[in-house]
């Protein structure tokens, strides 16, 4: 199979996927991926189709392969790290959720959607200052709400130090 072939495959499985025929999409991909074992955008939407499906479990190594590669986009690296540590989180394994978010919001720090899913992980391990901190950050850095508006200096100061009270 040439680089063409596998590139109509791949665009022809996302579309299936996202025009809601999943199990066909995961098994196109499936054997795309067997084809093409050291290919990083074919483990991304490989860990995509499981995700979708609420095979988690089946996700992780695909996420995990195609994380460990090179060749995925910034905008689908950060996917997966949502993905891989989104995936952690729902099958119990919070430490390891908490390592790939706090990784990606590293990486990203512009994106809010890996720094909330870090603080639900941050939650789950006992972490409720710094995941309540995060999102009191992502509160007043991101509402429109014209009272958080209002408040946001007092949010952000309270933020760093939720025990204050002066």
């Amino acid at each position: 199979m040439n680089d063409d072939d596998r590139d109509n495959m791949l665009a022809a499985a996302v579309r299936l996927r996202t025009e809601g025929h999943q199990e066909e999409a995961r098994q196109r991909l499936l054997s795309l991926s067997a084809d093409f074992p050291a290919d990083a955008e074919v483990a991304y939407q490989t860990a995509w189709a499981h995700d979708v499906l609420g095979l988690e479990a089946e996700a992780v190594p695909f996420y995990e392969r195609c994380l460990a590669g090179t060749g995925l986009s910034q905008e689908d690296r950060r996917g997966a790290l949502l993905g891989l540590g989104s995936t952690y989180r729902v099958l119990g394994q919070y430490e390891k959720a908490v390592e790939v978010l706090r990784g990606g919001a590293e990486q990203f720090p512009d994106n809010g959607a890996l720094r909330t899913f870090l603080a639900m992980a941050l939650f789950n391990t006992g972490e409720h200052h710094e995941a309540m901190r995060l999102l009191l950050e992502l509160l007043a850095a991101g509402s429109t709400d014209p009272y958080v508006r209002r408040y946001r200096a007092a949010i952000e100061h309270y933020a760093r130090d939720l025990h204050e009270t002066v």
